[in-house]
């Protein structure tokens, strides 16, 4: 999903600087040769033609699933974060206790230096992701799910065991892990880095301290390396890079490049949403990733020869986010009477009516999800219906009053609502323009400020300087991250040391500022963000649970109103290529290279489109 601030002329393709070769000499390509260029784009970053072809640089020259790869690529399962896809890794098995997985590599894996892909790949890379921290890479021995011991078992056969503090998404952590060739990237791993892990994780006092920070001292050392030419294990190899585009080649020694359909992959720039319209429009992109569409637009782009939509899952809500740190929020019976106004159903008709579905609820979760995880006790639920007669109710217990047609605050002053938004998420603008129109239509005196930039909306969203503002929720699949965008470091739970600690609002980032512990009707008072981190080592039966308490909560007390869950609405254009995924295919999230890996993406026939 992406939604782009800048509006700036198209980037020139014609000077093309080069980014070093491949490194490989003959062929042994068995694939169908003249299958053409493959033109994309990549949805989670933009290009930067100066970058080091480095995935641990977060705007390097490595695109996932082309030159870029994981030991496994996830599926989009609504509620098993543990559900991948082979890549790297051709299979792996997981010990009833969670404690050790055992992971296979490719047997044909190899290099595009034609060097084989092996286990030692995988441990320099697992060795690489220390110095990132984070995840199954965390350096501190009690946080939940952190890798206890990397051992290499034979040339493609690896073992990882996690800690004491177990989680249940560790499998998904280790599988995301993104390999790098060790004759490359070794080199940037001292070499006593692994008796210098040993005394991080395992050492006490001042000595573990100095071993972690050598660690994390060597991250900066990591981002920035530049290997000078690419050594890929995908699909495909970067070739060149240039303000305007990425250029990548086949590799010849693709474990799966029968799988591979065209002989180049172009990955275009863009500096904005118009741009991706235009290219669309154009029928320049043979795939383009979610990205926000007025109707207008899409009808355009749908007369485009070729072009085609398809629609899945996507595992994320919009919301309008309360700071109960800032009267009137904190009142409940405040944020109940603007769910009772907010019409949803119009709020996406005008800012997603591609992308988005209008939230049946508040329950924290994406519909789909919901369903599964709450059964028919998402049925249950407080819809918050459009009623003005109930918002009315609700704002005089909160103490407020109506004079001369506008609402006031219990102490007389005028009620001023503004919501904040990123100038930058279009649908996000509109949407906060159509909620304070209908706030407006109640007597709510509601305007819309919008920040620069994301970045600065982040800071100043994270700073408690909003009453207001637009949040992403339901980030699934794991239950674990769901929650967490509400009862997680935002409202104030912080976790040190393995052990989590509430701290008050407007401090360490709780700009939400909800209370520590809440009613929740038969569960009685609970500690939401406990329950949240619960939900990381919980049995599946216990996490349903406690998903029931707190989509309850969030229900009840409404740290935020959901108002549409997102709808991962891809553009294809079969004109060129055909075999697209299907709608609600479980690999749509993924890259179009990913798509071509799983023997998607064929040449279309003459006429075919």
């Amino acid at each position: 999903m992406k939604r782009l601030a800048a509006i700036m002329a198209v980037a020139s393709l014609a000077t093309v600087t080069a980014c070093g070769t491949t490194g490989t000499t003959g062929t042994t390509d068995t694939a169908q040769q003249g299958g053409g260029v493959y033109t994309t784009i990549d949805g989670s970053k933009q290009i930067n033609a100066s970058a080091p072809i480095n995935p641990f640089n977060p705007v390097g020259s490595v695109f996932s699933g082309y030159n870029g790869m994981a030991l496994a690529w996830p599926k989009n399962d609504p509620t098993d974060p543990n559900q991948f896809y082979p890549a790297i890794a051709k299979s792996w098995s997981v010990s009833p206790d969670r404690s050790e997985v055992v992971i296979h590599l490719q047997p044909d894996a190899k290099w595009s230096d034609g060097k084989p892909v092996t286990s030692e790949d995988v441990r320099v890379s697992i060795g690489l992701a220390y110095t990132q921290g984070g995840t199954a890479y965390a350096l501190d021995p009690k946080a939940a799910g952190a890798a206890a011991d990397i051992q290499v078992v034979d040339p493609k056969t690896i073992r990882v065991t996690q800690g004491a503090n177990r989680s249940s998404t560790f499998l998904a952590n280790l599988l995301s892990t993104v390999v790098v060739p060790a004759h490359v990237f070794g080199k940037l791993l001292p070499a006593d880095f692994w008796q210098t892990l040993k005394v991080a994780q395992h050492g006490q006092g001042a000595a573990a301290e100095q071993a972690k920070n050598e660690i994390t001292g060597l991250a900066e050392k990591v981002i920035a390396f530049d290997p000078g030419h690419d050594v890929s294990a995908g699909p495909f190899v970067l070739e060149r890079v240039n303000p305007g585009a990425a250029l990548l080649t086949r590799n010849p020694y693709f474990y799966a490049r029968q799988n591979i359909a065209p002989d180049k992959v172009k990955i275009l720039n863009y500096t904005g949403n118009e741009q991706i319209w235009n290219y669309l429009i154009a029928g320049r992109l043979d795939n383009a990733p979610f990205t926000s569409v007025p109707t207008a637009v899409m009808e355009r782009i749908r007369q485009t020869k070729g072009s085609k939509l398809v629609k899945g899952y996507s595992p994320v809500a919009v919301s309008l986010a309360f700071n109960e740190a800032h009267k009137p929020y904190d009142n409940v019976h405040v944020r109940r009477a603007m769910a009772y106004l907010i019409d949803r159903a119009q709020v996406t008709k005008i800012a997603s009516p591609e992308g988005g579905t209008p939230a049946v609820t508040t329950s924290g979760i994406h519909a789909k999800a919901a369903r599964a995880w709450l059964g028919d006790a998402f049925d249950s639920l407080e819809q918050y219906r459009v009623n003005p007669a109930k918002a009315d109710a609700e704002l005089k217990a909160a103490g407020m009053t109506k004079r001369g047609g506008h609402w006031a605050l219990p102490d007389g002053k005028p009620w001023k609502v503004r919501i904040h938004v990123p100038a930058s998420f279009s649908d996000w603008v509109a949407a906060a323009k159509s909620i304070t129109s209908q706030l407006e239509d109640h007597g709510i005196d509601a305007s819309v400020v919008t920040a620069a930039d994301y970045t600065l909306y982040l800071g100043e969203l994270a700073d408690g300087k909003y009453d207001l503002g637009f949040w992403l929720i339901g980030l699934g699949p794991s239950p674990y991250n769901i929650f967490q965008r509400l009862f997680g470091q935002a409202n104030g739970w912080q976790m040190f040391g393995g052990r989590l600690r509430h701290v008050a609002p407007g401090t360490e980032g709780n700009w939400m500022g909800g209370p520590e512990k809440v009613e929740a009707g038969t569960a009685g008072m609970v500690d939401p963000g406990e329950l949240t981190s619960r939900l990381n080592y919980a049995s599946q039966d216990e996490q349903k649970r406690i998903v029931g308490v707190l989509a309850k909560v969030a229900n009840e007390q409404l740290p935020v109103v959901q108002l549409w869950d997102y709808v991962n609405t891809q553009f294809v254009n079969t004109s060129r290529y055909t075999a697209f995924p299907p709608d609600d295919d479980e690999s749509l999230r993924l890259s179009s290279g990913v798509w071509m890996q799983l023997g998607m993406i064929k040449k279309a026939e003459k006429g075919q489109a």
